[in-house]
């Protein structure tokens, strides 16, 4: 069901490159579009991305494609039980000759962060990442220091039935606009990976296609993308069902208005110029499940569950007219 946009516009050269970008990275992850498409809309939505799985299912390697073809800056921080807030933020040091505190810049200062293995860390080192982002800033002794613009944090999550893990806090898990999981390949896709290059191999081959005005750019547009009356009942409908049960809490306000965003940036990666009812179901799972408290399993466990997630069984029961 599409509703029409009174100010539709021509699919703009941001849209044309994002398009492009989107075939370039299933080049290099595999058998996974939807994942793919989600993972970028988050991005151009300005929003974090929690990849949840089994250790050596690409999550790493989805990063590193999103990052360079993106055209940003990056770092990888390897998550560790013994890991300190300053280990990712920076730390004050006495300069002898200058005879005062210099602020030495951590790992958090680039434009996407990946912040491997998270939940291997203390709840105190993973909380050192709240106010970065949200607030797209590092305080540290009284003073503020701005991050770069865009700031994306990708964060990769281990299944918590691994030993040596501790589960995120709802505040946050509330801070990632989306939740994704790769799961295993196909067959198909794993005898190509078997018989074919390197996927970091063929990545270091492939030039940005985005840069970071062209980023701004898009995320600006994004915000643009045109959402009719008819759709945001429907999106209140299905938040209002999220709210009406007592088995779990109901998406905050912040949580509708990522779940908007998202809608948007979907269909801006589609190449749209209006969200569709279509647009808001393809993204209500990895926006709200997380925050609803669906429980992670395991890619080898969620193969073989017949049972749906809380928001696909929402998005069943919610007509999108009434």
């Amino acid at each position: 069901m599409s509703i029409a946009n009174p100010h539709q516009t021509a699919i703009t050269d941001e849209q044309a490159r994002v398009a492009h970008l989107l075939t370039q990275i299933n080049q290099i992850v595999l058998d996974k579009p939807k994942v793919v498409k989600l993972a970028l809309s988050c991005v151009l939505a300005g929003g974090h991305l929690l990849l949840q799985d089994l250790p050596g299912m690409g999550k790493t390697t989805l990063a590193q494609a999103l990052a360079q073809l993106l055209g940003l800056s990056f770092n990888r921080v390897q998550f560790t039980n013994d890991m300190l807030p300053a280990d990712i933020l920076g730390m004050s040091i006495y300069d002898q000759n200058k005879l005062n505190f210099e602020f030495r810049k951590g790992p958090i200062f680039t434009q996407l962060l990946l912040a491997d293995e998270i939940n291997r860390s203390s709840p105190k080192t993973q909380s050192a990442l709240l106010e970065a982002m949200e607030e797209r800033q590092v305080s540290q002794d009284g003073k503020r220091h701005t991050l770069p613009e865009p700031f994306f944090v990708i964060a990769t999550q281990n299944p918590l039935q691994q030993s040596g893990v501790y589960p995120l806090p709802e505040s946050q898990l509330d801070r990632f606009l989306m939740c994704l999981s790769l799961g295993y390949p196909s067959q198909a896709a794993e005898r190509e990976l078997l018989r074919g290059q390197s996927r970091r191999a063929l990545l270091e081959q492939m030039s940005a296609v985005l840069d970071t005005d062209a980023v701004m750019n898009a995320q600006q547009q994004v915000t643009e993308v045109y959402v009719s009356d008819t759709v945001l009942d429907y999106l209140q409908r299905l938040v209002a069902k999220t709210r009406a049960s007592h088995e779990y809490h109901g998406l905050s306000p912040r949580g509708v208005l990522a779940l908007l965003r998202a809608a948007q940036a979907y269909a801006y990666v589609s190449g749209q110029q209006e969200v569709a009812p279509e647009d808001v179901q393809a993204v209500f799972p990895a926006v709200t499940d997380h925050r609803l408290g669906q429980p992670f399993l395991p890619a080898h466990i969620e193969h073989h569950q017949p049972t749906q997630t809380i928001a696909q069984r929402i998005v069943n029961d919610v007509p999108v007219l009434t």
